[in-house]
């Protein structure tokens, strides 16, 4: 169970910013928006966004500087429309298994949600972690509000444990970045040949094991 993933994640961004977008054919503008965010995070982990221009953009992509201006003008959108997907599912999450009455069952839930949910959408992800410096002075507070957000709605939930031990602040910090880990230190979890289950599994262990001690 995911709120965006793959597929759905281009019609919730041309629905999000339809009326940024003049391109009507729904179809091509799903396609092109695949190919501009695509080559967006293939040039910004090449040469920085940051140095990356919207002409570099065009040549990775296929389209004029006039194709490209139907969906954005400049790169400040691009980097507010990554922010506002990651914000959106990492929003949306907590929403899913807020029926859960258990309050370890529904953060475990909540913990393996949110390793798949950055497990699919790893270059987003990735890209407001590390890029986040070249927002707009807005936009970089709206992702710092986005993030105090998310671990106060894990906070609330750990302080429904029984017994707890610590501050549940501090410990949903630290479920954080574990999250963080996973999805910006790939290549270390490559090397070991462990996946998102395993790491999930791994995650989930360290919080019962602490929080149901």
């Amino acid at each position: 169970m995911t709120p965006l993933d793959g597929v759905n994640i281009w019609g919730y961004l041309l629905d999000r910013y339809a009326d940024r977008i003049t391109v009507k054919r729904r179809k091509p503008a799903l396609e092109n928006l695949e190919k501009i965010f695509n080559a967006t995070f293939k040039l910004a982990n090449a040469v920085g966004f940051r140095a990356m221009n919207l002409r570099d953009l065009c040549g990775e992509t296929g389209l004029s500087m006039g194709g490209l201006y139907g969906y954005i003008s400049n790169k400040d959108q691009l980097a507010e429309m990554i922010e506002d997907v990651v914000r959106h599912a990492t929003h949306e999450v907590p929403k899913m298994f807020a029926d859960v009455a258990d309050p370890l069952d529904r953060l475990e839930a909540l913990i393996r949600a949110s390793i798949y949910v950055s497990e699919i959408l790893q270059p987003w992800f990735y890209f407001v972690f590390m890029d986040s410096r070249v927002l707009q002075a807005e936009q970089r507070g709206t992702a710092k509000e986005s993030e105090l957000h998310v671990q106060a709605l894990f906070a609330a939930v750990i302080a429904q444990v029984p017994g707890l031990r610590g501050s549940p602040d501090l410990i949903a910090a630290h479920i954080l970045a574990t999250f963080q880990d996973w999805y910006v230190k790939r290549w270390k979890y490559r090397a070991a040949d462990i996946g998102p289950d395993r790491f999930a599994d791994s995650a989930v262990q360290m919080m019962r094991g602490y929080l149901a001690a």
